[in-house]
């Protein structure tokens, strides 16, 4: 397997995989299917890697999956503490053989640990909150599969609680990290309540998809599309770093999707 990375030796470590060609056959839950620009979200996802790289992430690069449309989305395959990696059990079957190169890098870095059959865990729905991981109960994550989880991160002094979804594929879909002790969330689709302790920026009504940005290494990375939620969180003093994801979008893709980031 060739893995490609950046000149730059850093502490955050950021895994991603190109585009796949066959992306525009990517699974779909709430989306209609609308055709992908393939050279425009490769084009889109250089940008990303670019960001990551200048706010201090060394980037890997696992290569494309030409057989697997959505293993771009990188996230799904893997949650990783400090203590160890956990290799997921994606809910979509498709999507299962995406783990495989995933566990080869990781295993380098981390102490592997499994989801096994029947249980199902996309890391989409895997909010990590100082010792708490919030799992969506989503139509990729099943109990079975949160159960695990608890079982194995309970010997490292982690928490799991499950979150009701209602509307969105994954957890991050509808609420994400923005700064310490701070959330983007969507409440029509998710209720604030679980976060009752954290300062909670919601969207705007008329942008119910814009809860999801990326916060790593004290910096926001968030989309160009949502203008209306980028004023209430510019209005909290948080200047993010605007990027077009327009591409991933359509495949009901987020920007935590398509990165696994570690130290």
């Amino acid at each position: 397997m060739k893995v490609s990375g950046s000149r730059y030796q850093t502490k955050m470590i950021a895994i991603t995989r190109e585009v796949s060609p066959s992306m525009s056959e990517c699974e779909l839950t709430h989306l209609p299917r609308v055709e992908i620009d393939i050279g425009i979200a490769r084009s889109q996802h250089r940008e990303y890697q670019k960001i990551l790289t200048e706010i201090g992430c060394k980037v890997l690069t696992l290569p494309a999956e030409p057989d697997l449309p959505d293993s771009v989305f990188i996230e799904d395959t893997a949650v990783v503490l400090d203590e160890l990696a956990l290799i997921t059990r994606p809910g979509a079957e498709s999507r299962r053989p995406e783990t495989h190169s995933v566990a080869q890098i990781l295993q380098q870095y981390r102490k592997l640990a499994f989801i096994e059959e029947p249980g199902t865990l996309d890391g989409g729905d895997v909010l990590h909150i100082g010792e708490t991981l919030f799992v969506g109960l989503s139509e990729r994550s099943n109990t079975q599969g949160i159960d695990q989880l608890a079982r194995i991160v309970a010997p490292h002094g982690y928490r799991v609680e499950g979150v009701e979804l209602r509307g969105c594929l994954h957890l991050k879909s509808g609420v994400s990290v923005i700064a310490p002790d701070r959330l983007l969330i969507n409440p029509a689709w998710i209720e604030t309540s679980y976060f009752k302790d954290m300062d909670l920026i919601e969207v705007d009504e008329n942008e119910p998809h814009a809860a999801s940005a990326l916060y790593v290494a004290g910096s926001l990375i968030y989309r160009t599309s949502y203008p209306r939620t980028r004023h209430r969180i510019e209005e909290r003093d948080i200047t993010p770093r605007i990027i077009d994801f327009s591409e991933f979008a359509k495949a009901e893709g987020g920007l935590t999707c398509c990165s696994l980031i570690f130290t």
